[in-house]
């Protein structure tokens, strides 16, 4: 394990790269390059071997004679490709959090729960080989597949990232000392259970953001925010993206676009014994109190539980796929040292 976190890697493509092939009609297939390996579709078979040797944005044929543009995904691609377990935070959320929760070179940064490592990805590219990330997440399966997926990204795990297995209410404690860490971001179901926690351990200044599914769950956060009288007024918002159609005069927006997936909610930590300014805003006719009738539950905010064995299929998926990663790694290495 390096002492920094691995580039995506450049030049002719290896045996153990990862490559984003669009074919006729603009379809993609992402493939992880192996000995033998073949790519069948009904327009032909493409082998893995006449991708070998060639340089990054080349056009290869099939057997039929159809043709590929090969490249090597780039992060939003690899994103929504690769295996997952939980579902993801979209590029468009991803890029919004960075910059909404000023994550920047250096910074130490929690985040909770990890998911199958998307977020994770974009977080460990703002930080840095001088920054540290440390995740939480209260399954295994979901921290595995977590784990291989970056390890395929970065073609190992990054030196700078730790998964830690647990409730983060409970275990943050324990990695940081009070008033140490710059960032929090929380992408669970119910973050304002561990805001006391957060607090505690952010550093004066320091930025806390959830990312949550629901208004409902956006409104019982803001609420517990402005309670505990520990953090600066919470700021709302979602992202939507809408693609443009642009071709000669024909130039319109795309029938579909990529909505509501969820909402950014930040706050800033106070220094201690610091009573922030009052804002003015109407009563509320309504508010959470300790007898909440809401059950919390992934199925209660309309999240699809996935089986125990669509899990473990997945988690093979991204192991393997992590295994092609350090083949491709070590080969570039045993290159390096051959010239």
């Amino acid at each position: 394990m390096t002492t920094t976190t691995a580039q995506r890697p450049s030049g002719p493509f290896r045996e153990g790269d990862r490559v984003q092939l669009t074919g006729p009609k603009g379809r993609l297939h992402t493939v992880t390059l192996r000995e033998g390996g073949e790519l069948h579709t009904h327009h032909g078979v493409l082998r893995h071997r006449d991708l070998v040797g060639l340089p990054d944005g080349s056009v290869v044929a099939n057997s039929s004679g159809h043709e590929y543009l090969a490249l090597r995904p780039l992060l939003r691609d690899f994103a929504m490709s690769m295996p997952r377990g939980a579902a993801i935070v979209y590029p468009k959320d991803a890029a919004q959090i960075v910059m909404q929760a000023d994550i920047f070179p250096g910074a130490i940064v929690v985040e909770a729960g990890v998911g199958s490592g998307a977020l994770s990805l974009s977080l460990l590219r703002a930080i840095g080989p001088a920054g540290r990330l440390t995740s939480f997440e209260r399954r295994e399966e979901f921290a595995e597949v977590a784990r291989s997926n970056v390890a395929t990204f970065f073609g190992e795990a990054p030196s700078t990232w730790e998964v830690v297995v647990g409730d983060l209410a409970e275990e943050l404690p324990a990695q940081y000392a009070a008033g140490t860490v710059d960032r929090v971001v929380l992408d669970m179901l119910a973050p304002w259970e561990c805001m006391d926690a957060v607090a505690e351990a952010l550093t004066p200044g320091g930025v806390v953001l959830c990312y949550v599914a629901t208004a409902t769950q956006l409104s019982r956060v803001a609420e517990y925010i402005r309670g505990t009288g520990l953090f600066t007024e919470p700021e709302a918002s979602e992202t939507m993206v809408r693609g443009w159609h642009v071709e000669g005069l024909a130039v319109r927006p795309d029938h579909r676009m990529v909505a509501h997936t969820g909402f950014l909610l930040t706050a800033r930590r106070l220094a201690p014994d610091t009573i922030a300014p009052s804002v003015k805003r109407r009563a509320s006719k309504s508010s959470y109190g300790d007898a909440d009738v809401e059950q919390w539950t992934p199925g209660a905010v309309g999240d699809r539980e996935i089986t125990d064995k669509n899990l473990r299929k997945r988690a093979r998926e991204a192991a393997k796929a992590a295994d092609g990663a350090r083949l491709a790694a070590s080969s570039r290495e045993s290159d390096a040292t051959t010239e």
